[in-house]
């Protein structure tokens, strides 16, 4: 962050941003954009306003496409909510913060304080980054930068959503049937190192409950979850586990 910079100390910022976020531009300028606030702007047309308004079209389709394609039963007001808290505001600022975007913005005077950039301000970089992303590679590398941090907060708000967190479900009902809460027991893993399907259970006791295969972890318990309250409830398993 700074209000008056040498080109050696700009140029310095981007390769360092670059490095942090993983992505080598082209076009440096479009980098140079997207971290420019309006008040570190010569004018309102040289901000990252205008890529913040497109980055945000970006996220939501991404978003929207995975959603899509990850749950095909869930309905569209299902999708809707889980869309509205993964592309939040604050999921964006977060993501910032992980990428220590912070560090890179151009601001004017006095729009940080202590050092601190304002969570509203990341949230936008983050957009506006997306977009530049997306303006120097094209689609499929904007997906790729996206899905880094949009696919582990998908999973965590649909395995959240309400009655969709079975292991959440499965801990009630051990706890008020048999005073006990659930295990989750690996049984198997199969495949390469970067696509790797985990076979897990769940034990409740010394009951072990049908296993089921996911495309990680989380899913595997998940699945396990609803195998398990299938079989307390004496209903057919959803998930073969052979």
């Amino acid at each position: 962050m700074a209000d008056e910079l040498t080109s050696e100390r700009e140029a310095e910022i981007l390769e360092e941003c670059q490095r942090a976020i993983g992505y080598r531009f082209r076009q440096p300028e479009l980098l140079r954009a997207s971290l420019t606030h309006a008040s570190g702007a010569n004018t309102r047309l040289a901000s990252n306003e205008r890529m913040e308004f497109l980055g945000d079209s970006i996220l939501g389709l991404i978003c929207c496409e995975q959603l899509y394609l990850r749950f095909p039963d869930y309905q569209e007001g299902d999708l809707t909510k889980i869309k509205s808290d993964v592309v939040s505001r604050r999921s964006c600022a977060r993501f910032s913060e992980q990428l220590h975007l912070g560090e890179f913005v151009f601001l004017g005077r006095g729009m940080s304080v202590d050092g601190v950039v304002p969570p509203s301000i990341l949230a936008d970089v983050f957009e506006s980054l997306v977009a530049a992303v997306y303006l120097d590679g094209g689609l499929e590398p904007a997906r790729t930068f996206v899905l880094r941090y949009l696919g582990p907060e998908i999973e965590e708000v649909a395995e959240s959503a309400s009655g969709r967190n079975f292991k959440s479900l499965l801990q009630q009902v051990a706890q008020r049937e048999y005073n006990a809460t659930p295990q989750y027991l690996l049984l198997d893993e199969k495949g390469p190192d970067h696509s790797k399907c985990f076979k897990i259970a769940a034990v409740i006791g010394r009951h072990r409950y049908a296993g089921a295969w996911g495309r990680n972890k989380k899913e595997a318990e998940q699945r396990a979850a609803m195998n398990a309250l299938a079989q307390v409830n004496g209903d057919p398993i959803p998930f073969e586990h052979d």
